[in-house]
């Protein structure tokens, strides 16, 4: 283990510096200072094209689909729980310059090095296999509408692709991020224009608060769904970059496109008189048959194209997680390696949801933010705390095997399952509150949220005094 400084931090070895086809060595560790390089305007389109497909649409799509909000409810929705996700990747984006390690590592300021287990664990498994599974199958969807091979080549060719960009790592997936935008971008727009002309937004048979909670959660768990990846797309940038400019650019990118896509299916669903068809076996194909024949076959194509945008940021975070467990892997059975495990595991099991993939979606969607919203709580608590802190001075922490730091782990299981048992609303699991009051909507992440960060604060704040108060009795004995 090669180190920085005085402290005991694990370096990456090799050299990849902006070398776009090589394979990006090592892990979870830190980026030496002489492999730095890029610039937040970069952040745009690598958090603008993952976005630019069908998976995005859907959320917009259940607004009105599944949980029956109006078109005008809907867009408040979108607009409020896009914009609460940009904002906190943002802020996360722009630690890691200043560390120089990818986002779950950052974590265990919060966590501990082995509490830190719970939320890389998750998101390894959230990121690398559930996430590119449920983009494999829109993509595989798309290509199969398009092309009509059967799903499974349609499938196998998607996967692919994605694993061979996240396999390479980061700096492709930078460029190929930045390529895909114009034609992503200019194809959705003029998609995005169609549908809008076709819109009912008067419509309204919503039941509202409820169902208006039900889709904030959802907006708002698709858009953060990215924020356990954010320091993963900073850590190259050099120390003295602008953090304004990293959190705006990563902020709007993925605010942008969430909300106009989002907003696009929920006038998809307005402009059919069932808008159920979109919640069957292929949601993809009732999405493009509202566009002229021409329009729908690039839509798809975008729609394949976006799902590759995506998956290659998921494979990729996923297997960045997965190494950040702590386990001793050797040098060439790090990242690279991982995620080709976790892509032959997300193929078979996006295979499986090829038939019905509307409900398993929504199934999946609602359940992202249960869990990174206390993760959030401990993470945001953990920085307001150390806010007078200089970095060099806690950046050992990052790789000390011995740090413990149970009030982190200890609060999200506490914040999750508590929130998760009162106020779930799911096919599979009603809380107990939606049980008794069926208006009651989906107050999970909220509650989650707020739980979590009352039991953090408070563990660390009389764990602190009395580190405080056992150093002054120690102190004072000495002296008498």
């Amino acid at each position: 283990m090669t180190t920085v400084s005085d402290a005991d931090i694990e370096v990456r070895e090799g050299t990849y510096g902006d070398k776009v086809i090589a394979v990006e060595p090592g892990g979870a560790e830190f980026i030496p200072l002489e492999e730095r390089h890029g610039r937040p305007l970069q952040l745009f389109w690598t958090w603008t094209s993952p976005n630019m497909e069908f998976a995005t649409i859907f959320v917009g799509i259940l607004a009105i689909a599944a949980f029956g909000l109006s078109f005008w409810e809907a867009v408040i929705a979108i607009l409020l729980g896009s914009a609460l996700g940009g904002i906190t990747q943002g802020i996360l984006s722009a630690r890691g310059p200043t560390f120089g390690v990818p986002q779950m590592v950052l974590s265990r300021l919060g966590f501990g090095y082995w509490g830190n287990a719970l939320p890389a664990g998750i998101n390894a498994v959230v990121a690398g296999i559930g996430w590119f599974a449920v983009n494999s199958v829109s993509g595989a969807l798309a290509l199969n509408t398009l092309t009509h091979l059967p799903q499974v080549v349609c499938l196998l060719i998607i996967v692919v692709i994605q694993i061979a960009v996240a396999y390479l790592g980061y700096n492709l997936i930078h460029v190929f991020e930045r390529y895909a935008f114009p034609v992503l971008a200019i194809i959705f727009l003029i998609a995005s224009g169609v549908i809008l002309s076709k819109a009912h937004p008067a419509a309204t048979h919503s039941t509202f608060p409820g169902a208006f909670l039900i889709e904030l959660g959802a907006t708002f768990g698709y858009a953060v769904g990215w924020n356990p990846y954010a320091a993963d797309y900073t850590r190259y940038f050099k120390p003295d970059t602008s953090k304004v400019a990293i959190a705006w650019w990563a902020g709007f990118g993925l605010f942008l496109s969430c909300a106009l896509l989002e907003i696009v299916g929920a006038a998809a669903g307005t402009a059919v008189k069932d808008s159920g068809v979109f919640l069957g076996s292929n949601p993809t194909g009732a999405f493009t048959g509202l566009m002229p024949s021409v329009l729908a076959d690039f839509t798809l194509l975008a729609i394949a194209l976006g799902a590759v945008a995506a998956n290659a940021l998921n494979i990729y975070s996923g297997a960045i997680s997965f190494t950040a467990l702590g386990f001793k892997l050797p040098l060439a059975l790090r990242r690279a390696l991982v995620a080709l495990v976790f892509g032959a595991i997300g193929f078979f099991l996006a295979w499986s949801g090829l038939h019905n993939a509307g409900t398993k979606y929504n199934n999946f969607l609602l359940i992202i933010a249960y869990w990174i919203a206390p993760w959030l709580a401990v993470v945001f608590c953990d920085q307001i705390l150390r806010r007078r802190q200089r970095p060099d001075r806690i950046e050992h922490l990052l790789f000390d095997r011995k740090y413990s730091n149970w009030a982190g782990p200890v609060a999200m299981a506490v914040g999750a399952g508590v929130s998760i048992w009162l106020f779930a609303n799911q096919t599979e699991y009603l809380g107990l509150v939606p049980k008794h009051i069926g208006s009651a909507g989906d107050l999970t992440f909220e509650v989650g949220f707020v739980l979590t960060a009352v039991i953090y604060l408070t563990w660390r704040l009389v764990a602190d005094r009395s580190s405080r108060a056992a150093l002054a009795t120690e102190t004072h004995a000495h002296q008498v």
